[in-house]
């Protein structure tokens, strides 16, 4: 804010300023998401699990790359690596409502697993929005580098 007010940045620079203010929220919030996570690992590590096919290692394997790359694009205003993670969030958006439909299946045939599959569920959820999260931080880049506004738009594929 400083540099805001004392500085007044323009075109470029501006952007640059608004984009590490909103990357700071995007990863404070995302700070948040784990926290919950955790305390979803600890409600389940109570229980034995539940013995249905759900893919939390790829989700989280897919999340975790999504945030480095959202914060590599950043660090070296790469448009190209923003765009890809744009593309990425699909396939974590698909893992979470396979997660769902698995789940909710399981609930109705067997209602004594409600606590531990709604914990299960929350833990999708979050790993879902810590991927939403890294894309705003990538569309965040797009915006700083390109002065483009991506943001609710089908995602293009990087050049390259």
């Amino acid at each position: 804010l400083k540099i805001l007010a004392l500085h007044q940045p323009v075109a470029r620079d501006l952007r640059f300023v608004i984009g590490v203010l909103k990357v700071n929220n995007d990863l404070e919030r995302m700070g948040d998401q784990a926290v919950n996570i955790a305390e979803r690992a600890i409600l389940l590590a109570k229980y034995p699990p539940l013995g249905v096919p759900l893919d939390f290692n790829r989700m989280a394997e897919v999340v975790r790359g999504m945030v480095r790359s959202a914060l590599d694009a950043h660090v070296n205003e790469d448009t190209d690596l923003a765009k890809s993670i744009r593309m990425m969030d699909d396939e974590v958006d698909d893992l979470h409502r396979e997660m769902f439909n698995i789940l909710e299946s399981r609930m109705c045939d067997e209602s004594g697993i409600v606590e531990r599959a709604v914990a299960y569920l929350s833990a999708s959820r979050d790993l879902e929005r810590i991927a939403d999260l890294a894309t705003n931080i990538a569309e965040d880049v797009i915006f700083m580098v390109e002065g483009q506004v991506v943001r609710h738009r089908v995602p293009e594929p990087p050049t390259g």
